[in-house]
């Protein structure tokens, strides 16, 4: 199994990225049946949820997203992403999806943002 993290990049305050996860090696029905996270790490600091969905669809974000950022899935394409909009210098960090349950635990390699003022 492999997850495939893209759409990072740079961009200033403000701006909006969307971020991107697919998963390979991995049978629709496991991906739909997953939870699946998006997590951040900025330097020097731990990493941390941002948003996640359970199979069931329901959402979770940090309070700091909130309002700012929306994760989605599409399990016929076993596809996750995270859309952040209004991103703020404090967003800059390498971010991580991941995609697990009781069975699997498995994570992306990364994709850093870069968010400038």
């Amino acid at each position: 199994v492999q997850l495939q993290a893209s759409g990072g990049g740079s961009v200033q305050a403000g701006g909006s990225l969307k971020l991107s996860c697919k998963a390979s090696g991995m049978i629709w029905s496991v991906f739909s049946g997953s939870r699946i996270g998006w997590y951040r790490q900025a330097p020097g600091k731990q990493r941390d949820l941002v948003a996640d969905v359970t199979s069931g669809g329901h959402l979770n974000y940090h309070d700091s997203v909130k309002g700012r950022f929306t994760i989605s899935k599409d399990n016929a394409k076993k596809t996750a992403y995270l859309q952040m909009n209004s991103l703020e210098p404090e967003d800059t960090a390498v971010y991580y999806c991941n995609v697990e349950s009781s069975s699997h635990d498995y994570w992306g390699q990364g994709t850093l943002v870069t968010v400038s003022s």
